[in-house]
């Protein structure tokens, strides 16, 4: 029973972390573009700058 007085707290602590570090990602604009990222996956540009350089 003494270890819950340890491990509710360190629980605890680590959930808030997670969440103020949820919370700060979105403030700073971590999600304002989801789709982009797909997109720029998917382009083409790293292989015409290959062509030109050989």
């Amino acid at each position: 029973m003494d270890v819950i007085l340890y491990l509710l707290p360190i629980a605890l602590a680590l959930g808030l972390g997670g969440l103020f570090a949820f919370l700060w990602s979105l403030r700073s604009g971590q999600y304002e573009d989801m789709e982009g990222a797909a997109h720029r996956v998917l382009g083409d540009d790293d292989l015409a700058g290959d062509r030109k350089r050989r």
